[in-house]
């Protein structure tokens, strides 16, 4: 008899509905991609809908459920907590507590009255694994390897906040374990509140600042010895211990005890959307750089206590690609592979997988040097009868192209021209990145198409970078450590003969770096050479490796930009009509959705209530 496992994270960040059905993954998305709200923390029912439809299934035809985390230990964890640091916390405790009294301590109700809106009838069992289990068990069950060391660093779940694991065949012991509130992840988004971002949003723009920073700088060097002397100690093993009076994330409704760090850096926190200065980019690179010296810390003794040659990871600190490659490359490890939806949306793959193999103890489907996650691409497509429906809806045009290698040409031919390409086909991707799917794409080649995309498309700051996106087999023409990269979770850095201005004034300002011709493809690399290198293979995601092998022929170049198919404070687009809107919306060219190419010039005039000031994030 089948079974059939619906995994569900949900009511912090980052909902999401998985479905694996004897140990394969049938289909997995986030709710925000339904709901059209970033990051939706509500139950994931759309999603769940989804999945389920995927499958032919009924709600009522489940083996188990399975929810990401254990709300009592939750519970605990936050009672304890407040005990600890009373008379600190008041505030956040009355606005917290009617919450849980309410909905939360009573999980598996409030979770069963949400199944009986999706028609369920029967009482489904429920598993409740822990939140860094769930993380860890989405990291190994779906690696292409047979056992491996696990890594699972985030905020915090229940207590724990980075875990070490072993996984061999279908069983996950938990070795080590480093509790709240002393948090690598939780160090990092301080500063990302510091520093003017949002926080459990705004990390990776953080680490997009970092490359900015001056490694040499007195001021990057004081502001790393003031991190290590009076904010984090960290211990030989990557422990870590947080200097509580700084930080107020424990019990207040902030990250910081603001000023306290303001006197510590000698600069006040930051303001959303003010101006960022060369202090601020320094102070970015100084928290990556700590934040790097703390997971290869944990990588070193992931090694040392499982002996390990294979390393895989999960975790919101795991989406840290720079990080990432600072472990790479220290050689740790024969291999590492890391979950693409690594933070909280995976935790509902995870939760389903750790309730199969290791609540039901099924035998693990493992084939050697392949994963299991299908190129993330989990979520659901769409046919032509869909974009036909948007047409009539719209009135949008678009040429419809029956032959893909005509298309691919003239697609080829636009990007070469500077054009900026929305490119929508397959099942969406599910995780953060836009793999190819559901991207937009231009010419790497033109350092101001960096300015024009962030400006003109996307709607976000000029510091943000883009990553490359090219074919596997041409990968070790562009980049130093060219491995496989298909989930864009590794930086690494251009090859020296690529480098254009490698004396470029540093004295500029960031806006003035920027556009500087620094490289052969300068719009996917930083002021630092590295770039967030995605690799296409031919057999895992055929279309892409066509077009840009087109791209190849035409002009030379087997690189193009890939950033998400979204503007900011939007999720990535799911459906055409999700796309369409998104494409008319902004400044882009031209939309390619499965066979249709719709042309901006051709398209209908949008009326007013369609157009929307897009979310500061």
């Amino acid at each position: 008899m089948r079974k059939i496992i619906l995994g569900i994270s949900a009511f912090y960040h980052d909902s999401a509905a998985t479905l694996i059905i004897d140990g394969r993954i049938v289909a997995a998305a986030q709710e925000e991609r339904f709901t059209r709200i970033k990051q939706d923390a509500s139950f994931p029912a759309q999603a769940i809908k989804y999945v389920l439809s995927e499958a032919g299934i009924s709600f009522d035809e489940l083996t188990a459920v399975a929810f990401y985390d254990k709300p009592l230990l939750k519970f605990e964890r936050l009672l304890e907590t407040y005990h600890a640091f009373v008379p600190r916390g008041w505030r956040s405790f009355i606005t917290a507590m009617p919450v849980w009294m309410k909905e939360k301590v009573f999980m598996k109700k409030m979770l069963r009255r949400q199944f009986r809106t999706l028609g369920a009838t029967v009482k489904v069992p429920l598993y409740f694994p822990e939140h860094h289990l769930s993380h860890a068990a989405s990291a190994f069950y779906p690696s292409p390897f047979e056992s491996a060391a696990i890594l699972t660093v985030d905020g915090v779940g229940e207590w724990a906040t980075t875990t070490i694991c072993y996984g061999a065949n279908n069983d996950i012991k938990i070795l080590r374990e480093l509790r709240f509130p002393h948090s690598p992840g939780l160090l990092y988004a301080a500063f990302t509140y510091f520093l003017g971002f949002k926080v459990n949003s705004g990390e990776y723009k953080l680490m997009g600042l970092s490359p900015y920073g001056l490694p040499d700088a007195p001021q990057t060097v004081a502001f790393r010895e003031k991190i290590l002397a009076t904010l984090v100690d960290i211990r030989n093993d990557g422990s870590i211990l947080l200097n509580m009076d700084y930080f107020e994330f424990a019990t207040g409704l902030k990250m910081t005890a603001t000023p306290l760090w303001e006197a510590l850096f000698g600069f006040p926190r930051r303001e959303p959307e003010s101006a960022i200065t060369q202090e601020h980019m320094n102070l970015a690179l100084a928290i990556q750089q700590v934040t790097e010296e703390i997971v290869v810390a944990l990588a070193r003794t992931a090694k040392e206590i499982t002996g390990s040659h294979h390393l895989v990871m999960a975790g919101g600190v795991a989406l840290n690609c720079v990080a990432n490659h600072k472990i790479k490359a220290a050689g740790i490890f024969k291999d590492i592979w890391i979950q693409p939806a690594a933070g909280d949306a995976g935790g509902a793959l995870g939760a389903a997988y750790a309730a199969y193999h290791i609540g039901m103890e099924q035998a693990r489907i493992f084939f050697p040097g392949e994963d299991g996650m299908q190129g993330a691409f989990l979520g659901p497509a769409y046919g032509d009868a869909d974009i036909r429906k948007l047409q009539a809806r719209y009135g949008a045009v678009a040429v419809h192209q029956p032959d893909f290698d005509v298309l691919t040409q003239e697609v080829s031919e636009h990007l070469a021209n500077g054009k900026v390409v929305g490119w929508y086909h397959g099942r969406m991707e599910f995780g953060p990145r836009a793999l190819g799917n559901r991207s937009i794409l231009a010419d790497p080649r033109q350092a101001a198409m960096q300015q024009q995309l962030n400006a003109k498309i996307k709607f976000r700051e000029s510091f943000r970078p883009f990553a490359p996106v090219v074919l596997a087999e041409d990968a070790h023409h562009y980049f130093n450590d060219a491995t496989a990269s298909p989930y864009m979770l590794f930086t690494t850095t251009l090859k020296e003969a690529l480098r254009t201005n490698t004396a470029a004034d540093t004295t500029a300002s960031i806006y003035e770096r920027l556009h500087q011709q620094r490289a052969a493809i300068p719009a996917v690399i930083h002021l630092d050479y590295s770039a967030r290198v995605q690799t296409v293979h031919h057999t895992l995601h055929p279309k892409l490796w066509q077009l840009i092998n087109c791209f190849k022929k035409l002009t030379g170049c087997s690189v193009l930009i890939n950033t998400s198919f979204n503007v900011r404070g939007e999720p990535v687009v799911n459906t055409p009509e999700d796309a369409w809107l998104a494409f008319m919306r902004t400044e882009m060219d031209y939309l390619v959705m499965s066979n249709y190419i719709f042309d901006r010039r051709r398209q209908p005039v949008l009326p007013p209530e369609l157009f929307k000031s897009f979310e500061r994030d």
